[in-house]
């Protein structure tokens, strides 16, 4: 068994900027460079850790860690919607051996997810469907919010699972760095009546569908654009923080993963905004690989990218 693993933010801006950031051709090869890699080695599965934005999981129900048997993507702005070609009897033993290691992984037979999972299937893999592929959601947007402890665990019982296949797998985590897109997504309790009914009830609101939904995301982030190439919405708005994002990379690129065990999420989403909680992806992916016996991977670009409205991360390990 071999692993490969690559760990990339995402945005709904990186395809509706209304200015060019000056890392964007850097950015752009990057995602270049590691989708040739990935079609060279061929992985025979990939498994992705991703967030979601209220597009497939609501308050109604909100689990700390999800795997999906069967799994289609919603067609949210920055997103690629399709269905991903999961093998299930892999999918299940997973969630059981994840279980198994005390990590209670739930388990969804019409799974939905959105762009925080296919922005980096499709710009990665070329497509939603080209590999075998296990998406597990981990959430990083709705309190009670799950320590990093957890998405470690998590990680390290996908990745032993994972060796016991004899198979090339690619972890792919998506999701931060900081940034806080509460102006899409409110915290609980401070969006209106509707957007409040859909981040609860979902698809079983009685004031919002979710074409609704969709054309409200739509046209909120081309607003977000514009006013993020006007001034009229800022770092500070943001939270940008590379000294937190900074943080993490050094955990991450260490063997040391236990030492996110002591960081506080609350705290962290007052520095660096709620968006940076997706790092939890970022955490399981490293344990995993190197659960599955891959190395610590090494950084590839990190930046403010304002226009995107994140502050974007790449980093990578190659297999042995």
């Amino acid at each position: 068994m071999s692993s490969a693993l690559v760990c990339a933010s995402h945005s709904p801006l990186m395809y509706c900027w209304a200015r060019e950031p000056e890392c964007h051709a850097v950015v752009e090869q990057l995602f270049v460079t590691r989708a040739a890699q990935i079609r060279a080695w061929v992985p025979q599965l990939v498994i992705i850790f991703g967030p979601d934005h209220f597009n497939g999981f609501f308050l109604r129900l909100m689990p700390p860690f999800c795997a999906g048997t069967r799994c289609v993507a919603a067609a949210d702005i920055g997103g690629f919607p399709g269905a991903l070609d999961v093998p299930e009897a892999e999918a299940l033993d997973c969630i059981a051996a994840a279980r198994l290691a005390d990590v209670d992984l739930a388990a969804s037979y019409a799974m939905t997810v959105d762009h925080g999972f296919s922005q980096a299937l499709h710009r990665l893999l070329g497509g939603l469907d080209t590999y075998p592929t296990i998406p597990i959601f981990i959430n990083g947007i709705a309190p009670p919010f799950v320590p990093f402890r957890r998405s470690r665990l998590l990680g390290a019982a996908v990745g032993r699972y994972a060796a016991t296949l004899g198979k090339r797998v690619l972890f792919i985590a998506s999701g931060g760095m900081s940034h806080n897109p509460t102006r899409y997504y409110p915290d609980i309790g401070t969006g209106t009546a509707s957007v409040m009914d859909w981040q609860i009830h979902g698809e079983l609101a009685t004031s919002m569908t979710s074409a609704d939904w969709l054309y409200r995301l739509d046209a909120m982030h081309r607003e977000g654009a514009a006013m993020l190439a006007q001034g009229t919405r800022t770092r500070a708005d943001l939270k940008l923080n590379p000294e937190i994002d900074g943080q993490f990379l050094q955990i991450v690129t260490s063997p040391q993963l236990d030492r996110v065990d002591a960081l506080d999420p609350t705290l962290l989403v007052a520095q660096a905004g709620i968006g940076i909680l997706e790092l939890h992806t970022w955490i399981a992916a490293a344990a995993a690989h190197q659960a599955a016996g891959g190395p610590p991977p090494i950084i590839d670009h990190y930046t403010e990218a304002l226009e995107y409205g994140i502050a974007f991360g790449m980093a990578h390990s190659q297999p042995p």
